[in-house]
């Protein structure tokens, strides 16, 4: 028997554990008491990593479609199919007539982090579309226009807070998400502990909820209302308080005119919370000796998203809490991307056919099938999905699943046949999290605690790295052919790595692909710390608390918070016409999070698709009984892109007028193989997701709050 040290990559909160292998085969994983940042922790997912690794449906060898049907090929059989099919389509058809999709688990995976962008670049496509645009555009967005760079996002400082107010997350499920914290039970328990305050804005009693001092259930959609009417009543009552942010804050007096209209009593039959409780709500975080307002999932996907990202950090502001221990701060990654070299904008280029702009290099995926579907010159020909399942994770995803079937050429990089790959031409799998190096690049510049951890590939495998695997895609766009020299490539990424970050690249000699780049990243970080002193330090290196940024961080023109940047404040009359409106008597739906689920990509494995993530769909008890709904009968949900029917499950944890249906089901297609999901399918939410409902600033789709229509089936 031996024990390895591992990160886990699997969601987030980057947990250690401690996983017992006898020879190859993993025979125990839990927490690792040890681990400078998670002390022991574990979650359902993280337990999972052994079973995820001895899979029987994952994929360990290439496939190509042969007369409709997939054959195992070789390697270099499965690049040379990519080699003849892809140039020629680029060669008469234009860079921009490939598209590619990004996924997910990219985001937990250093080297797609890594090389992913170098083959994106390499491609020169402007049709690149991910997960974010589902997910967390709008945080991004605001963050660009605010502090000047789209990465600069603040987090709470959950180990020092006095009252936090959390709208549309449940980070008892997520575990965190855009903050990196594992163990979030024990951090929100250690508020209360010393006298300090939660409360839950949300339109279900989640858990995070249930444990909280105060929850208001909200109409969903309605986030951006609220947190104008908090900011309103700041000052009206003459609470604003900067502190020591007032130097470096423009745009305070934009602010106070904008949120003028925006009084309790005008927001209140709209967001369904009382005016006299958003009064306190506010009052209580300017009188809290620090607070900190977090905002995630459930204000990102509405129509209001990119707004309600801003108000959130406009309120960080106003009450002297950002930048403030105790409050919300600022990550200082060991490694991370080199410094912006100019202003962040957006709207460099627009979709094709819907005009949507351009944010952070990427179109909204809920455009993608207009891009496919539509003729003309740029019309996208040919697909590479990296590590996702648009087919389950974005809106009318049964649309995008008709236009994948029109294309001339597509490729997936994944390790499951599942519901998207099964339209690929090639597939190229990837090794398993235990048999590559891992280094959370992107998830420790979101951080609740300055920390790095570094882990090495725990087992052997025959597979090439998804960077070696990224390399050869980019010989091949780039006119090297389906054989480049990888190590050539390598070479130079490493070489432009170290130019960008202003070191020499040869104090990462001897080593290659990943490791190099870290070492070179952790070189030219803010910290004496190098890849080999976290090779030194199975358990990760503790680099201390958050601590105050500002004005270093700001990367803005001026150099200081642009709290009023005409990029956000100009979709602010938007907002306030639907003051005037009557408010929505409808049904609405929302997603939800589950505890032992992440979204699509781990419903293959037996102990995270039983117990608790149940594919129902939630309705109120007032609901079910107005709409001849039973507990455990079968329900249809109608939008006006599609149709479900799925279980019901009468609950007073939803809101009247709210139903909930978990995101990343729908395992039913034929032409996957994934046994253990399959016989678990549940049903697919984004089938009624309407991709013609999307937030106007950045163009994250909407997925909370979907009008619908719900009856017996």
């Amino acid at each position: 028997m031996t024990t390895a040290y591992v990160t886990c990559p699997l969601c987030e909160a980057t947990c250690g554990l401690e996983v017992t292998l006898d020879a190859d085969r993993v025979t125990r994983v839990r927490g690792d008491a040890e681990d400078v940042f998670s002390k022991g922790y574990l979650c359902p997912k993280g337990a999972s990593l052994g079973a995820l690794h001895h899979d029987p449906d994952r994929l360990t060898k290439p496939l190509v479609k042969r007369d409709g049907e997939f054959v195992e090929v070789g390697w270099d059989e499965a690049f040379e199919e990519i080699g003849r099919r892809l140039p020629p389509l680029i060669e008469r058809y234009g860079r921009d007539s490939v598209a590619v999709y990004a996924g997910n688990p990219g985001a937990h995976n250093l080297a797609l982090i890594l090389y992913g962008r170098v083959f994106y670049k390499a491609l020169g496509t402007k049709n690149f579309y991910s997960a974010t645009s589902v997910d967390q555009l709008p945080k991004h967005f605001s963050s660009g226009y605010l502090f000047g760079d789209p990465l600069a996002i603040p987090v709470p400082d959950l180990d020092r807070t006095r009252q936090l107010l959390v709208l549309g997350a449940n980070p008892l499920v997520s575990n965190g998400s855009l903050m990196t914290a594992p163990d979030t039970r024990g951090k929100l328990r250690a508020i209360q502990r010393r006298g300090g305050r939660i409360v839950v804005v949300d339109p279900r009693r989640t858990r995070t909820a249930r444990m909280a001092d105060e929850h208001h259930p909200i109409v969903p959609g309605t986030d951006a209302l609220l947190l104008f009417a908090l900011v309103n009543v700041l000052f009206a009552e003459d609470r604003v308080a900067l502190g020591r942010l007032g130097e470096h804050v423009a745009g305070l007096d934009e602010v106070r005119e904008l949120a003028r209209p925006f009084t309790p009593e005008a927001v209140a039959p709209h967001t369904g919370i009382a005016a006299g409780a958003i009064r306190r709500m506010a009052l209580d975080l300017a009188d809290a000796e620090c607070a900190a307002v977090y905002g995630r999932i459930g204000t990102t996907t509405q129509a209001f998203g990119t707004v309600a990202s801003w108000l959130v950090d406009v309120l960080n502001v106003l009450t002297g809490n950002l930048d403030r221990e105790g409050g919300v701060l600022f990550p200082l990654a060991a490694a991370g991307p080199s410094s912006r070299s100019r202003a962040f904008t957006t709207g460099r280029w627009a979709s094709r056919v819907r005009g949507y702009p351009e944010v952070l290099g990427e179109l909204p995926v809920a455009t993608l099938a207009d891009e496919i579907e539509t003729p003309g010159e740029g019309q996208v020909r040919a697909l590479v999905t990296i590590s996702g399942n648009p087919c389950v994770s974005t809106p009318n995803a049964g649309r995008l699943s008709q236009a994948l079937g029109r294309l001339d050429f597509m490729v997936s990089l994944d390790i499951y046949l599942n519901e998207t790959s099964r339209q690929a031409d090639v597939i190229l799998p990837g090794p398993s999290p235990l048999e590559r190096p891992h280094y959370d690049l992107a998830l420790y510049q979101l951080a609740v605690r300055n920390v790095a951890n570094w882990t090495p590939a725990t087992l052997p495998t025959d597979l090439p790295q998804e960077w070696e695997t990224a390399l050869r895609l980019t010989g091949i766009v780039t006119g090297q052919g389906p054989h480049a020299d990888v190590a050539v490539l390598d070479d130079f990424v490493a070489a432009e790595t170290a130019r960008r970050n202003g070191v020499d690249v040869a104090l990462a000699a001897g080593r290659t692909g990943p490791e190099r780049l870290v070492d070179l990243m952790l070189h030219a970080g803010p910290y004496d710390l190098t890849l080999a002193d976290l090779e030194a330090a199975p358990h990760g290196v503790d680099l201390g608390p958050l601590r105050p940024r500002i004005p270093e961080v700001l990367s803005t023109a001026s150099g200081r918070i642009e709290l009023a940047p005409p990029a956000i404040t100009g979709d602010v009359a938007r907002l306030r016409a639907t003051l005037s409106g009557t408010p929505a008597d409808g049904l609405v739906l929302i997603g939800r999070r589950q505890l032992g689920s992440n979204n699509s990509w781990m419903h293959n494995l037996t102990q995270l698709v039983r117990g608790t993530n149940r594919c129902t769909v939630q309705v109120h008890p007032d609901d079910a009984a107005r709409l001849g709904l039973a507990d455990g009968g079968l329900a249809s949900v109608t939008s006006r892109v599609g149709k479900l029917e799925v279980p019901v499950e009468v609950t007073d944890e939803v809101r009247r007028g709210v139903v909930s249906i978990p995101h990343g089901w729908g395992h039913d297609v034929d032409g996957v193989r994934t046994r253990v999901a399959r016989a678990n399918p549940g049903v697919n939410s984004n089938l009624v997701a309407d991709e013609q409902l999307i937030d106007a600033l950045s163009g994250t789709a909407v997925l909370n709050g979907i009008p619908v229509e719900v009856a017996p089936a």
